[in-house]
């Protein structure tokens, strides 16, 4: 949803703050009026019903996770440790918050407070690492925090820029949203890495130097201000002092006659800042001691500025008590969120933008819909099964359908081929050595002669000759089987890699298919061609084909029929007959073999395999097949989820108007 109109809305939604009701900040005042007549620091009620959706939204946007991509207006508390910032807190929400000696705070704390009117007297919610706790009771909140540090931190002194999200809702609290961070340390306490002084500054510098940020910073009195380590950093990420307030406290520990020096720091004449100071008083640890209320320690302050001699002018000009500071935060953040809206509302349509440009860019993913992904899943084993009947058919070459200008490297039948021509080749290379054992054959057949008379051959010693010239050709047949089967292999495995290469469950699965009916395969093909070789023991082939090759290796004065055929009293022709029938077996071996390996180990396990990935959707779970797990899904995940809160924020934006 496009929210064009979004900074717009805001801004008209605003401009109504001009006649009737005027708000605005000096340097040198802050002043809060309602028709001319001033409000005491607090707002009106139809003043807060116009400040509080400004609040909200920004929360909002935070809850979605939004500052994950853009920067957000918020107030950033820090200070150095001792500094009171722990005591101001608490005097504006109104819990005990953790205090003690060194670092206190050591996560991030977003402090939500939301003023309720419907009845609610107290509630409270804290969030961290995926929790979301109720506290019923506020002088449990303390504890809270101190077990959500614990367990983000670590027991101990060590900190951690993940944050932990308190929420207080109460009718004796304004709406304000504020973060507090660690405070700053010096000199590194038992227990305490020797760099935690750099680790504090770098978290508070990840926070403050963004320019959406309003940066709160808590000095005490009785310190030179301009040595505080706290206001030193927040004037290097601003210089011109245009984002940051300042709140100082522990006005009753300053030194006597210092009070003027102070006065002038407030009243902005020392070290200017556009959104001026606040002086404030908070409980002390004697009065924490003493169990005095927050709720009496705000009535103590006001009594203490009101009869004090120096700072009681303060009261009047609006720039004392933690009341006045509440109701100067609530304007001041609403009134950066307002300048920062039309801006936040362009970052955001622009990056939206750009993410789905990008993710146009990143291949395609299965969609979360469960009825989409199972689509999904059977469009990409139709794919896979489709790519694999095309590479047993010789159509296609490298994930690709064949063409003539293709690296023959990379054809299957182009290796089958050179595979089988190798086979090929040893048959024929055998020929020679079968030269030799019918000269052999000579002077065995007489060495065996048996009943028959002088010139005839015994037919066994025959067959047995030539069935063990065969035999020799077992070994050599098996092992084109095993090459053969690792060519496959190779190339089914490439298949499935290019299909599933993003889905690392279904690969495997796919994988383990392939290895399991090629092994089963393999089984069955050596099987075959031993019956081969059985069969090759009858010594058997047609009379024609015998006589034919019998014509063609025989001498060109010599031809042979059925009724004109060689006789084996002739020794000259034994050698001939029997190059002739292992000529056949040469040829029928050279044919048989080869189609036999690419029958049962392409063209079988191919339709065997795609059998199996189809029955892949019998009571499948597609999200286990479909898990990814490569940088490329990764990252069109990342980018999604990106575009989703975007859209979530622009769509809260909208609706918010």
């Amino acid at each position: 949803m496009e929210s064009k109109n979004t900074s717009q809305g805001f801004l008209s939604y605003f401009s109504n703050f001009g006649s009737s009701e005027e708000i605005h900040d000096e340097d040198e005042s802050f002043t809060l009026k309602k028709k001319g007549k001033k409000m005491n620091g607090v707002f009106h009620d139809h003043l807060e019903e116009r400040i509080r959706p400004f609040i909200d939204l920004i929360d909002t946007l935070r809850s979605v996770g939004i500052q994950k991509e853009l920067a957000l207006p918020t107030i950033v508390v820090i200070g150095d440790q001792s500094s009171g910032k722990s005591s101001v807190l608490e005097a504006l929400s109104g819990v005990s918050l953790p205090r003690g000696s060194g670092i206190v705070t050591r996560c991030p704390l977003e402090l939500k407070l939301r003023q309720e009117r419907s009845g609610i007297n107290w509630k409270a919610f804290i969030a961290y690492g995926g929790q979301n706790v109720v506290i019923k009771d506020p002088s449990s909140v303390e504890q809270h925090i101190s077990e959500a540090q614990n367990e983000l931190a670590g027991k101990g002194v060590g900190i951690c820029d993940e944050p932990i999200s308190l929420t207080v809702m109460s009718p004796n609290v304004c709406d304000l949203t504020l973060i507090d961070l660690p405070g700053i340390a010096r000199v590194p306490v038992q227990g305490q890495p020797e760099d935690i002084g750099k680790q504090i500054k770098n978290l508070i510098f990840k926070y403050i130097e963004k320019t959406e940020t309003l940066n709160m910073v808590v000095v005490p009195c009785n310190i030179d201000i301009a040595t505080t380590e706290a206001l030193k950093m927040a004037q290097e990420v601003d210089p011109d002092g245009k984002r940051t307030i300042a709140v100082l406290t522990k006005p009753d520990l300053m030194d006597k006659g210092t009070e003027h020096n102070i006065l002038n720091i407030i009243r902005n004449r020392v070290i200017p800042l556009s959104k001026g100071y606040i002086l404030v008083k908070c409980r002390g640890q004697k009065q924490i001691d003493g169990h005095i209320s927050l709720e009496t320690a705000t009535q103590m302050e006001a009594e203490f500025f009101k009869n004090h001699e120096v700072f009681s002018c303060l009261m009047n000009e609006d720039k004392a008590t933690v009341k006045c500071l509440a109701t100067k935060l609530s304007q001041c953040l609403v009134d950066h969120i307002k300048k920062s809206l039309p801006l936040l509302s362009e970052k955001i349509k622009r990056q939206i933008w750009d993410l789905k440009s990008e993710l146009k860019g990143c291949e395609s993913g299965p969609p979360l819909d469960p009825q989409e992904a199972k689509n999904f899943l059977i469009t990409t084993l139709t794919g896979f099964n489709d790519m694999i009947k095309d590479l047993s058919l010789g159509e296609l070459i490298n994930g690709q359908l064949a063409s003539r200008d293709q690296n023959c490297e990379d054809n299957l039948f182009v290796q089958l081929r050179a595979e089988f021509k190798s086979w090929s080749d040893n048959l024929d290379q055998t020929k020679e050595s079968f030269h030799e054992s019918i000269r052999m054959f000579k002077d065995r057949s007489q060495k065996c002669r048996g009943r028959e008379l002088l010139g005839f051959s015994n037919y066994k010693v025959i067959e047995k000759l030539l069935q063990e010239c065969v035999e020799k050709l077992k070994d050599p047949a098996i092992e084109s089987l095993s090459v053969t089967k690792d060519i496959i292999h190779k190339q089914f495995t490439k298949v499935s890699e290019q299909c599933f290469k993003n889905y690392p469950y279904l690969l495997n699965v796919t994988k383990n298919k392939i290895d399991n009916i090629h092994l089963k395969q393999q089984a069955k093909a050596e099987e075959r061609i031993l019956e081969q070789f059985e069969m090759e023991n009858l010594i058997y082939t047609q009379d024609p084909i015998y006589l034919k090759v019998l014509n063609e290796i025989g001498k060109p004065e010599e031809t042979f029929s059925e009724e004109n055929i060689p006789v084996f009293d002739n020794k000259s022709m034994y050698s001939e007959m029997l190059q002739g029938y292992y000529q056949i077996v040469v040829q029928r071996m050279a044919d048989q073999i080869p189609m036999l390996i690419q029958y049962l180990m392409l063209k079988e396990t191919a339709r065997l395999l795609c059998t199996e990935m189809l029955s892949l959707m019998d009571g499948a779970k597609v999200n286990e097949l479909l898990f990814e797990d490569s940088d490329v899904s990764r990252n069109r995940i990342e980018i999604q989820t990106r575009l989703d809160r975007l859209n979530i924020a622009q769509e809260k934006m909208y609706n918010s108007i």
